[in-house]
């Protein structure tokens, strides 16, 4: 039997914005744990620091932007997909060993086979962006029978390298108008559209029978899923895939199921 957290936290910088306390207080509520879920926003140079305080709290918990490749390294355990992935967002200290998961790719294949169902199954996917999320996302593809993704980044270096990474599945893209085009969903692992009304693509390019899917998540859903979903397409914003990861990281941590209607709820 898994040992209770002695604190459940999130680390980020920042991370005023972050929906994660709601729902996760929402789930420890439902479940009758006596814990409370708190976000605390660490500077990159104090996060060293506070994982030593954390170890002698026994406490447990997320890592968001710009902080999971950092923890990565800190680990002294990790999960396959987290070394896969190579930067985690779920972390707790087991007999003082920190130890590390990455629950995103369970988050994300959950949402995308929610929008898009058997389609998977050979499935052509433009992933925007070449960051720890895009890692996250192709991680998740891969295991997809047949399926192929094509990573679209402004920063040539860094999409070569992880396309390299991805070599069964991915490959950098060159002609947008094309790709976009063909694809069966079009998945958005970039920040653009968290802050301001930007969208990282034109909906105009995009086939009405392509789903769209938007890591990024706002109350309301954000501008591009909103374009999207006026044009007829499929499209979901980064919310079930929060939502899910969470999920994920929860039963990690205290080795039971979430109520996910509860967690669901709490954000309505």
């Amino acid at each position: 039997m898994l040992k209770r957290p002695g604190r459940l936290v999130l680390l980020g910088h920042p991370v005023s914005h972050s929906l994660s306390p709601i729902f996760q207080n929402a789930a420890l509520n439902a479940a009758g744990i006596p814990l409370e879920y708190e976000p605390i926003d660490v500077e990159p140079r104090d996060l060293r620091l506070l994982l030593r305080n954390l170890k002698n709290a026994g406490a447990a918990g997320n890592v968001t932007i710009p902080h999971k490749v950092a923890v990565h390294a800190s680990c002294d355990d990790m999960t396959a997909i987290a070394t896969r992935v190579g930067a985690v967002n779920t972390f707790w200290f087991d007999d003082g060993r920190l130890r590390c998961d990455n629950t995103d790719v369970g988050g994300f294949d959950a949402a995308a086979r929610a929008l898009v169902g058997d389609e998977i199954t050979a499935a052509k996917v433009v992933v925007l962006g070449c960051g720890g999320a895009a890692a996250a996302v192709l991680a998740a593809i891969e295991q997809w029978p047949r399926a192929r993704a094509v990573i679209v980044a402004r920063n040539a270096e860094r999409a070569a390298a992880l396309a390299r990474r991805f070599r069964d599945v991915a490959r950098v893209g060159k002609s947008v108008d094309a790709i976009v085009a063909e694809a069966t969903l079009i998945v958005n692992a970039t920040p653009i559209g968290q802050q301001d009304d930007e969208r990282p693509l034109d909906v105009k390019l995009i086939s009405k029978t392509t789903a769209v899917m938007d890591l990024v998540y706002r109350r309301g859903g954000t501008p591009w899923v909103k374009a999207a979903r006026r044009r007829g397409n499929r499209a979901a914003d980064g919310l079930p895939m929060l939502l899910e990861q969470g999920a994920l990281s929860f039963q990690r941590w205290l080795g039971i199921e979430p109520d996910r209607e509860a967690m669901r709820q709490s954000l309505l």
